[in-house]
């Protein structure tokens, strides 16, 4: 036979011994259709909306160049500014209470006072359209639909910001280069800056940033216009500058970083595809090892042999990845949906075509790799086990070197993915190494379980459990695939859901009555007073009162920022230098202050020398100090000598005022400085009561009502959960698959059993329960896997990323064990339906499949 004549031969084969198993081959596509259909989805996605970010560069920043400063600008700059022509619109940025006279409500709102055109790329939307240019001609004011729509509103309602009652011009809907998420922590309502002042909010200590906007000529030389700015922040003038391009890269890496880590979660589920698929061909090459054998004995070659179930291989794995490539160009449809408003583009949908490439290259390679590792064994098959019942291992059959040489082309194929998904080489490998350990960690506790399950076995158990134990560890058992492949996909959503119930933990300050549950600040000096009789006749307790002072750093030992920054041998983090202080004064430590190194000095009665201050632990090391070391601060305008006497540590999750530097009394008492006050009140309308007095007394005063915050905290977080659980429930889905593809490849061992068991004497009713009681178990033993997994990735995602405690929550974890462990019965009891009526003879003819 020539090989073409061979080669045809070899593929009939593969055909005809296919159709009477081509339900089982379906199940097996299924994993691979599942995970192709999570990596094509999220890569088509992340193509989609980099083309979206490249053609809409513009439009992310409104503008050709932006430039910011919590001060108004130096006549340096200015100048500058002013040289470079082209049109300009400006504005003054600031967080005020708004007030809602329609419904007496108040919310913390994030202020733009805007004069000119912005912006010129892109289109403020607002509802009405005509709101958006009219609100400056009219001076009056948009409103972000969220809040319009929370509080009832209207357009030509009206809503007060300090001094100044504006009509409500328009909703708004959507502005260039913010995301709709950039309103979760404070509505975004925009006035005309012509008439700001009037408010009465630019005061002395309140927080304005000073914005400009420019449109230049075409042909303008950006490169050029950065290098000049540079050359004046070179020179000492502070302020921030963003172009389109530094802009589109921002935004880019961002959505780089997020798209790179539900890739790699998607890749999982993949891979977990992979597992399933070795687990499947395992059992069906078993059920093929006389037809091998008899091939063998007609003449057939072991190569011959191996060819015709590779074949079925990865025709299984190109179907697969064919139909899961269609289903994620499907789900890319719906994943705007999701994250829409989180992207401060519209998303442009396209076939990325180039993705689904990848994604069916990568599920064919995938399913080829993982099925060579029973496919190999076909090979060691001889004619001789056509003549004998013999109980196969096929691992065993192959060589050492064989297995060692299979996982490292496997290793370095996951690596290479990870690298392409990543872009560098160490997180890749890391990320190889971290499913390496976990897919052991999980082999291992399959093993552990079928042992213990071994010896724990009694005599006087009853009959049914004493039969759903043992099916944990007989041959062709499914504990071990099981627990690789749901345990992992558990691991990952169980962490998402535990490490966001910590942090939401960390900020739930509900039942701590002693805590404050509303913060007041900007309170300026002459207004102190005022502001503590309101709180006090309402019936509250004023809990803190802090005076703050504005100031900057000077020099640092003697050297002021330019020698620090050429001076080599100093690591002083630029953030920390240049950055605005706002510290406070006082004599004791709070209790949420502690101690670490040196002397506390609450009060100096003569201020001759330096003065000792307390500096927060993390913060000397950005300023790359010791104790001892001398800080000159410019306090408005007025130098003062300082030396760090002490360091201590900071609770910084505490609802109160927290400073990186305390000065001890008797020195800034002088100094232009504003109040920050924090109250409990009894509930959420005293609160409110509070919030609208302060506002109508003090339009300045902002209020943070620390209930609203971690509401939106929680929602945000929920949002963000959202999107990555629903990659990672891909995970879960392919470990159902998989579940049902090893229960169904194994049904006629498993009608064997039931037949066997009833021709002993077990009624029908035993049987049942029996696969219930195996079924239970592997549930319960997979969800109680990934959960320990899982316990152990949030403590030390806890521990290294967010220096929190991690305390389980066993409630979620309960809930948790309950629905995963009936997933896993309801599957594995639909897979085996019908099992224990068959009849003997079916059996004994092995008549089925």
């Amino acid at each position: 036979m020539d090989k073409r004549k061979s080669l045809m031969w070899t593929f009939k084969m593969a055909w005809r011994d296919s159709r009477s198993n081509r339900s089982k081959l379906f199940l097996f596509m299924a994993a691979i259709i599942v995970g192709v259909a999570a990596q094509v989805s999220i890569t088509s996605f992340r193509a989609n909306l980099n083309s979206s970010i490249e053609s809409q560069a513009k439009e992310l920043l409104g503008a050709d160049l932006e430039v910011d400063r919590n001060a108004p600008f130096q006549p340096e700059l200015q100048e500058v500014l002013d040289s470079l022509g082209g049109d300009v619109s400006t504005a003054l940025e600031f967080n005020s209470m708004a007030f809602f006279p329609k419904n007496g409500n108040t919310r913390l709102s994030q202020i733009s006072a805007i004069e000119g055109g912005f912006p010129f790329y892109g289109d403020l939307i607002t509802e009405p359209a005509s709101a958006a240019s009219a609100f400056q001609e009219n001076g009056s004011a948009l409103v972000d639909e969220p809040v319009m729509r929370l509080f009832n509103l209207q357009p030509g309602d009206s809503v007060k910001i300090g001094q100044i009652t504006y009509k409500i011009e328009g909703a708004i809907i959507e502005i260039p280069g913010q995301p709709v998420a950039a309103s979760f922590f404070g509505p975004r309502i925009f006035i005309p800056k012509e008439n700001v002042e009037e408010t009465g909010l630019l005061q002395r200590g309140s927080r304005l940033e000073y914005v400009s906007w420019h449109k230049f000529p075409e042909g303008t030389d950006m490169v050029a216009v950065e290098d000049r700015l540079r050359e004046l922040r070179d020179e000492g003038i502070r302020f921030g500058f963003d172009t389109v391009e530094e802009r589109e890269e921002e935004v880019g890496e961002a959505i780089l970083y997020l798209s790179n880590f539900l890739n790699l979660i998607g890749f999982i589920a993949l891979l977990l595809g992979g597992i399933g698929v070795a687990s499947s061909i395992f059992v069906y090459i078993r059920q093929k090892i006389n037809t091998v054998a008899v091939l063998r004995c007609v003449g057939v070659s072991s190569n011959q042999a191996l060819l015709i179930y590779l074949i079925q291989a990865t025709s299984m794995g190109l179907i697969g990845s064919m139909m899961g490539a269609a289903l994620g160009s499907l789900i890319q449809l719906f994943l705007p949906v999701l994250v829409q408003e989180f992207l401060p583009v519209d998303i442009d949908l396209f076939i990325s075509w180039s993705s689904i490439a990848i994604g069916i290259g990568t599920g064919l390679v995938i399913s080829v790799l993982f099925a060579l590792f029973p496919l190999l064994a076909v090979k060691k098959i001889s004619p001789l086990y056509s003549l004998r019942s013999i109980s196969i291992n096929l691992i065993q059959l192959l060589t050492n070197r064989t297995k060692i040489t299979l996982s490292a082309i496997l290793l370095v194929f996951v690596t290479g993915y990870a690298w392409l998904m990543i872009g560098e080489i160490v997180p890749a490998m890391f990320f190889t190494l971290g499913l390496v350990a976990c897919l052991l960690l999980l082999t291992g506790f399959a093993k552990l379980i079928m042992k213990g399950s071994r010896k724990f076995l009694r005599a006087g158990f009853s009959y049914e459990l004493r039969q759903g134990l043992a099916n944990l560890y007989r041959p062709n058992n499914q504990t071990t695939i099981l627990l690789l492949t749901f345990g992992l996909g558990v691991t990952m959503i169980s962490s998402l859901y535990l490490t966001q119930d910590m942090l939401l933990g960390q900020i739930d300050f509900g039942g701590q009555e002693d805590l404050p549950n509303l913060a007041l600040y900007d309170i300026q000096y002459d207004q102190n007073e005022g502001v503590n009789e309101i709180i006090t006749s309402n019936g509250h307790q004023v809990l803190q009162n802090v005076p703050i002072i504005t100031m900057r750093i000077q020099e640092i030992n003697g050297m002021n920022a330019e020698a620090l920054r050429e001076d080599t041998t100093k690591d002083v983090s630029g953030w920390a230098l240049n950055r605005e202080y706002r510290n406070t004064y006082r004599d004791s430590l709070l209790e949420s202050e502690t101690l670490v190194s040196g002397e506390w000095i609450g009060n100096v009665g003569n201020i001759d020398g330096p003065v000792p201050i307390s500096v927060e632990n993390d913060q000397m090391e950005n300023l790359d100090a010791v104790l001892g070391d001398t800080l000159t601060w410019d306090v408005q305008g007025i130098p003062i000598q300082t030396y760090i006497a002490s360091t201590r540590t900071v609770k910084w999750d505490q609802p109160s005022p927290n400073f990186f530097v305390v000065f001890p009394t008797g020195v800034l008492e002088n100094a232009p400085q504003f109040f920050a006050t924090t109250v409990n009140t009894n509930n959420r309308e005293a609160s409110l009561r509070l919030q609208q007095e302060l506002v109508q007394a003090y339009p300045n005063v902002s209020a943070i009502d620390v209930g609203q915050v971690l509401e939106t905290v929680r929602s945000f977080l929920d949002k963000v959960t959202f999107v990555i659980q629903f990659i990672g429930l891909f995970s879960i889905i392919t470990g159902l698959i998989v579940l049902a593809g090893s229960a169904a490849t194994s049904r006629f061992q498993r009608i064997r059993e039931a037949v066997l068991l009833r021709t002993l004497g077990a009624s029908k009713r035993q049987v049942i329960k029996i696969q219930v009681i195996e079924y239970v178990l592997l549930g319960v033993m997979a969800s109680i896997t990934g959960l320990i997994l899982s316990l152990g990735a949030s403590t030390l995602i806890g521990y290294f990323y967010f220096d929190i405690e991690f305390v389980p929550n066993f409630i979620i974890i309960g809930v948790e064990i309950l629905i995963l462990t009936g997933l896993v019965l309801l599957i594995g009891l639909l897979n085996t339906k019908g099992v224990h009526n068959k009849p003997p003879l079916q059996v004994l003819r092995a008549e089925v499949s």
